[in-house]
């Protein structure tokens, strides 16, 4: 087993470094919450006073952050200059594709090994170690990076180069953010057409218009399996983080010239739903401003 440095320890970040350290790895974690810092300690992780710390004699570095800005400030100040030469960099955050090109050319500058992969899943999959990993970078760093990434994960999938991993997520939460928007707009359809929403899942869920986000997460409350519409839209994938994703989204188009008109549509939406309830609320509680 490794020695695994695991900086951001949040909803998701808490989850795999659990994971990690529940695998038998020797995981010492880092964030600059004090109540995250002491969850990780009783998941079986050495809770660290600073990233430098974490760093050090790591032979894999796990970053898990908010942005692009965060994980190429905690790169340049503390990670290339405390990594060990032979450690693999693996950044699970969720950032623009650009940073995550910098912070590899960075990396190989320096002689390291480093990959983006961000997730799929939620905080459950993240609990549960059932995420989904999307993976860019070279094949030799993919290979590094690949057992530590499947003790947190299902499926581990290498897109492609630096930055592939983060064109996938970005690709792949756009079109969930619009599918969720329409599968909304259905299921209130349905419902002003008087039709019952189990008996329209029913249908839906067996016919052309079955998608995951009907089956697996519906944001009707009582209809299929349980879901964040259950607990009144609570918990889940926060709405504020399907903007973040969308806006990154719009940006990596406007940069290549994609026409992504649902994608700009759905981020449309998604601005006005945080700005006024959605704030605190899953990204399925979307369907509150439609009815």
């Amino acid at each position: 087993m490794a020695r695994i440095a695991f900086i951001g320890l949040g909803n998701m970040g808490g989850g795999m470094a659990a994971n990690l350290a529940k695998a038998g790895h020797d995981v010492r974690a880092f964030d600059l919450s004090p109540e995250a810092l002491d969850r990780a300690k009783k998941a079986g992780c050495l809770p660290m006073a600073s990233a430098a710390e974490t760093v050090d004699g790591a032979e894999a570095i796990v970053t898990m952050l908010p942005a692009g800005s965060h994980v190429e400030s905690v790169y340049a100040e503390t990670v290339f200059d405390a990594a060990e030469p032979g450690a693999i960099l693996i950044d699970c955050s969720t950032i623009d594709v650009d940073t995550a090109r910098r912070v590899a050319e960075a990396a190989q500058a320096r002689g390291l090994s480093a990959v983006d992969a961000p997730v799929s899943g939620g905080i459950a999959a993240a609990t549960a170690g059932t995420l989904t990993f999307m993976v860019g970078g070279s094949q030799t760093a993919f290979d590094r990076a690949e057992p530590y990434l499947s003790d947190m994960g299902k499926t581990v999938i290498h897109a492609g180069g630096s930055g592939a991993g983060q064109a996938a997520k970005i690709c792949n939460n756009m079109l969930l953010g619009a599918e969720m928007v329409a599968t909304c707009e259905a299921f209130v359809l349905a419902e002003k057409l008087g039709l019952d929403l189990q008996r329209f899942y029913d249908i839906a869920s067996v016919s052309s218009g079955q998608s995951w986000s009907m089956t697996s997460y519906c944001p009707v409350p009582g209809v299929g399996p349980e879901t964040p519409a259950d607990r009144d839209y609570q918990g889940g994938f926060a709405a504020p983080l399907m903007l973040k994703d969308l806006r990154l989204a719009m940006a990596a188009a406007a940069s290549v010239g994609a026409n992504t008109p649902m994608g700009a549509r759905a981020a449309e939406l998604y601005e006005a739903f945080v700005a006024g309830e959605g704030a605190g609320l899953d990204f399925s509680g979307i369907i509150k401003t439609l009815r």
